[in-house]
């Protein structure tokens, strides 16, 4: 479980820098100050699954991405709304 939290951190944090987002973007786009977000990234708050949906949105990838259950970034075929 802990390894798990650790590659969501991680991921989250390197899928941002190789976007060249700020924390202040990623922030706005989540509706959350920067200190919050930062707090994510540091593993001091967890991600509700509606952040980790956001997320995987954003950067246009897998919750298994981010949960680190894969090493493909590519999504899976999106439901429609």
């Amino acid at each position: 479980m802990i390894l798990v939290m650790y590659m969501i951190y991680e991921n989250i944090r390197n899928l941002r820098e190789d976007n060249d987002k700020k924390q202040r973007e990623l922030a706005e786009y989540l509706y959350v100050s920067q200190n919050t977000y930062s707090k994510y990234e540091n593993g001091v708050l967890s991600l509700s699954p509606e952040t980790l949906i956001k997320l995987a949105e954003f950067y246009n990838t897998s919750i298994d991405y981010l949960l680190g259950l894969t090493n493909e970034k590519k999504p899976y075929k999106r439901v429609k709304k």
